[in-house]
């Protein structure tokens, strides 16, 4: 999965504020919202988190990111969980969700097809397999534009 340079500095930035205030950094996200940045920021405990924690989290970043002044412009602070349907940021993220249900969408398509549907297989230093439809698929996580967990009621 691909981050430019600004994204990755960020998420540093983040990560450790996130790890001083004991909780797991699971990722960040940036969208725009008319002239506003929207920075999602994702966390993570051995307990789960609570509202309360998501707020504590976001007084702490805003305060350092305020400081640093790397974000130019306005721009809007979410906190949250990672949620039953979590996003993956990182390859090493899904090795406790094997034989789970993923959703993977690559940035470019491989033999015609962009989007993966199906049961993790299996992690490797360099990508994940999923079963689709009873196929294997191999994946190189650098071709991954976003994978998702797929709660199953």
């Amino acid at each position: 999965m691909r981050h430019n340079a600004f994204e990755r500095k960020l998420a540093e930035l983040v990560e450790t504020e996130v790890k001083s205030l004991g909780f797991t950094f699971w990722g960040l996200s940036m969208a725009s919202s008319g002239k506003k940045r929207v920075i999602r920021i994702f966390i993570d405990g051995p307990e789960g988190v609570n509202i309360d924690d998501c707020a504590k989290v976001s007084r702490q970043v805003d305060i350092v990111l305020e400081a640093e002044d790397i974000i130019p412009g306005a721009f809007t602070l979410e906190v949250s969980s990672p949620g039953l349907e979590r996003r993956f940021f990182t390859l090493d993220q899904l090795g406790d969700y094997v034989n789970r249900t993923l959703d993977v969408h690559l940035a470019e398509p491989i033999d015609g097809r962009r989007h993966f549907k199906g049961k993790l297989v299996a992690v490797t230093d360099t990508g994940l397999e999923i079963e689709c439809d009873g196929e294997p698929h191999r994946l190189d996580w650098d071709d991954v534009r976003e994978a998702t967990l797929v709660h199953e009621f």
